[in-house]
């Protein structure tokens, strides 16, 4: 089976990555993200896992290279089995000190990035009649946060995008899945004075995802939401 996973050199992504490695012998990844060192880093321990993965380097704000991306996969290794949106960036700021270009950077990163990455794949997926796609969304596609105009915009239009994929592709086997993570331990709290035990661990998000591709063709986990025991932070 093929992955690819975007968002991939750390957090959450690196986590969705290995926990497919760990579940899956046949697994191949591909690993997209800007970060090549990071990359190799988890193709590492993909490769410990006995998975085979495909170092990626690329810029998901960049259309032409998610198509060449795109390209790549599909010459070694065919239409992908699963794809995971999950290349994102938080960059808090209240509306009085959020900039337009701030606000466009989110609005790239958070969504334009799923939907450039989502036309990659899915035509092929759509001529095969089979694949899945994940979009890694977040309480905050949910609710409101003071400060983050930019991310919760960016989010709840991620949300939007992944339902009328789900809609326009439910009568051709492509299964959507939307998932929305409360505070989770990656490098997004570096930093904060957080106890680290407060926030859900990565793995936790990724064996979610794992779980809903390994459910029968017969059902779709269309969203699941996951937050930290205690609540929000």
């Amino acid at each position: 089976m093929t992955i690819v996973v975007t968002g991939a050199s750390q957090g959450i992504g690196a986590a969705i990555a290995e926990a497919f490695a760990t579940q899956y012998d046949d697994a191949r990844i591909a690993l997209v993200a800007r970060s090549t060192d990071k990359l190799e880093s988890v193709a590492d321990t993909c490769r410990d896992h006995g998975a085979t993965p495909l170092v990626c380097p690329t810029d998901v704000t960049d259309d032409e290279a998610v198509a060449a991306m795109a390209e790549r996969v599909r010459n070694i290794w065919g239409t992908p089995d699963v794809v995971v949106n999950n290349a994102g960036a938080f960059t808090p700021a209240p509306l009085s000190e959020l900039t337009a270009d701030g606000f466009r950077s989110q609005i790239d990163v958070n969504l334009t990035s799923a939907f450039v990455v989502t036309q990659a794949f899915l035509p092929s997926m759509r001529e095969r009649g089979s694949g899945h796609l994940f979009y890694t969304a977040s309480v905050a596609s949910l609710q409101a946060y003071p400060g983050n105009a930019g991310y919760c915009a960016s989010k709840h239009g991620l949300r939007g995008l992944a339902r009328v994929v789900r809609e326009e592709t439910k009568d051709e086997d492509v299964r959507v899945t939307t998932v929305f993570p409360g505070a989770t331990h990656t490098p997004t709290w570096d930093g904060v004075d957080i106890d680290a035990e407060r926030l859900m661990p990565a793995e936790d998000i990724a064996n979610t995802v794992v779980h809903a591709y390994a459910l029968s063709d017969r059902t779709v986990m269309e969203e699941v939401l996951l937050r930290p025991q205690q609540g929000d932070v």
